[in-house]
């Protein structure tokens, strides 16, 4: 999902450039931007994946420690 933001924001940034380059001055800070919401959607959908991982890292870190804490019982 990350790619499709940051392929829009190249894109939104260079029809930007276009716009301001024909004097079309409210083209041009539309596409600037909405290229600046999909670049900051893309970094949040970065930090969202980062913190999954570090989440999933976390909880079998957990299961680990509390595995070997418990005494097994031999009956």
């Amino acid at each position: 999902m990350e790619r499709v933001f940051q392929v829009s924001a190249g894109a939104l940034a260079v029809a930007a450039a276009y716009f301001l380059w024909t004097g079309n001055r409210d083209g041009a800070f539309v596409s600037a931007v909405l290229g600046c919401v999909a670049f900051f959607l893309s970094v949040r959908a970065q930090v969202k994946a980062r913190n999954a991982v570090r989440e999933a890292e976390r909880e079998a870190a957990y299961e680990i420690e509390a595995t070997a804490a418990s005494p097994e019982s031999t009956d």
